[in-house]
């Protein structure tokens, strides 16, 4: 059983939410991610996304556009983001980490390098925002091989049959995007997520997690009761982008007090 499942196993065992939080490898500078990676464990997080930067980020709102603008200027890569999680992993052997980003970067380092070299990092697993299911066999063989969980997104607008071929590729859990829109839009409908996860849930036993319009407290709790656990980014990004030219140690207390107001809310469930 991976990382990722074996954490989702036990807090639903222990009646909790998870929690997942999205920073931008190398926002703002690079000597700040590994510190803040560390703070949000400390402050509750169970999971972490950490983007791959990338210079055409579609699926991202202005807030994390920016953020891997910031480290897009610093030169960040791929490959210094697995260096991250390896630094993560000599003193945190237990909290999963997923990257996130887009397939280019990925294909252009190979398939098989590149879930060879992340499994020896100590990632687990892969969300390629723009790599549709249909063309993700290639690569799902090289990340099952080397023990890679493949974390897919599913959309408002994913159609009920669409939805149950990718749950069929997926592994780890399902990422529901709870919004029409880029991440950090402000329209999060509640009853819409509600009907739609009930609708997913009977396509597999996959945990889903849910993000993309998850400010606060409140909503994190409005929406952690509906699913297994939810994912935070816009709120921690636009903070780390508001305290550029901080201490790694200031913009990890900063993002950590963040962390612990919604995971306190978390556990009042």
């Amino acid at each position: 059983m991976s990382r990722i499942s074996q954490q989702l196993g036990r807090a639903k065992a222990a009646g909790k939410k998870t929690l997942v939080a999205y920073i931008v490898n190398g926002d703002p500078v690079p000597d700040v991610t590994l510190t803040v990676m560390h703070k949000l464990v400390e402050k509750g997080v169970d999971i972490i996304e950490l983007g791959v930067p990338f210079s055409d980020p579609m699926a991202e709102g202005p807030v994390i556009q920016k953020a891997h603008e910031r480290a897009l200027a610093s030169n960040v890569s791929l490959t210094d983001t697995l260096n991250v999680v390896q630094e993560f992993r000599k003193t945190n052997a237990d909290t999963p980490v997923v990257l996130m980003g887009y397939a280019n970067p990925v294909e252009r380092f190979g398939y098989e390098a590149f879930a060879k070299a992340a499994s020896a990092a100590g990632v687990d697993g892969l969300l390629t925002v723009d790599l549709p299911f249909e063309e993700v066999g290639d690569l799902r063989a090289q990340l099952d091989a080397h023990g890679l969980d493949n974390i897919f997104l599913l959309a408002p607008t994913t159609r009920a049959e669409r939805a149950r071929q990718i749950a069929a590729q997926a592994s780890g859990f399902l990422y529901y995007v709870s919004l029409k829109g880029v991440t950090g839009a402000g329209h999060l409908d509640v009853e819409e997520v509600k009907n739609r996860l009930a609708e997913f849930g009977s396509m597999s036993n996959l945990p889903v997690c849910v993000g993309f319009g998850i400010k606060d407290a409140a909503t994190a709790k409005a929406v952690a009761a509906l699913a297994d656990g939810v994912v935070i980014g816009s709120v921690l990004v636009n903070k780390i982008g508001e305290l550029q030219g901080e201490t790694a140690e200031v913009i990890a207390d900063a993002t950590g007090a963040i962390v612990a107001d919604i995971r306190a809310a978390l556990d009042s469930l």
